[in-house]
C-alpha cells in the first residue's frame, strides 16, 4: 500500500473506553494521528482551534445526553473540512441523508473491515482520486460523493 502524503488527524468521538483506544490504535497503526478522544458533544466543544480534524470518527449515542447527530452539526460547523463518518452499531439511527456527515462504518467492525475504510478515507484526502474502490465496511453518503468532487 502506498503511503499518504501526510498522516491525517483523526478525531475520536465514542463514550466506550475499550472502542475508543481500540479504534485509537488501530488508526495510528494506518500511520495517523489521533487528536483528541471525547465522550460527548461538551468535549469536543472544548477542543482548541488548533485540534482541527481531517477525519472525525463519531458514535450515535454518547455520553451525557448528546448524540452522534449533535456532534456531526457541530463539527460541521467548526471545521467544514473535516470528513465525518459515524462508527456506529445502529446505522438505522443515521438520517438517510446522513445529516450532511460523509458516512458510516457499521459496528461490530473487523480489523481489515475498518483498516480498509480508514485506507480508503486516507486515499480521498491525500491522493485524489481514490485508487481503491470503496470498501464494503465503509457505506458513503450523497455528501461524501460532493466531498470527493472537490478534491
Amino acid at each position: 500500500m502506498e503511503r499518504a502524503a501526510r498522516p491525517l488527524n483523526f478525531l475520536i468521538v465514542e463514550d466506550e473506553p475499550l472502542i475508543s483506544m481500540d479504534i485509537e490504535m488501530m488508526v495510528e497503526d494506518a500511520g495517523h494521528h489521533v487528536i483528541a478522544i471525547a465522550a460527548a458533544l461538551d468535549e469536543v466543544e472544548a477542543l482548541p482551534d488548533e485540534k482541527a480534524p481531517n477525519v472525525a470518527l463519531v458514535d450515535m449515542n454518547l455520553a451525557r445526553g448528546s448524540t452522534g447527530l449533535d456532534v456531526n452539526s457541530y463539527v460541521q460547523a467548526r471545521w467544514p473540512n473535516a470528513i465525518i463518518v459515524f462508527v456506529t452499531a445502529n446505522p438505522q439511527k443515521i438520517p438517510q441523508d446522513f445529516a450532511g456527515a460523509h458516512g458510516v462504518i457499521a459496528k461490530p467492525f473487523s480489523l481489515a473491515g475498518f483498516m480498509s475504510a480508514v485506507q480508503y478515507l486516507e486515499e480521498v484526502v491525500c491522493n485524489p482520486p481514490p485508487v481503491s474502490a470503496p470498501p464494503g465496511s465503509f457505506v458513503a453518503s450523497e455528501a461524501f460523493a460532493a466531498f470527493r468532487g472537490m478534491q
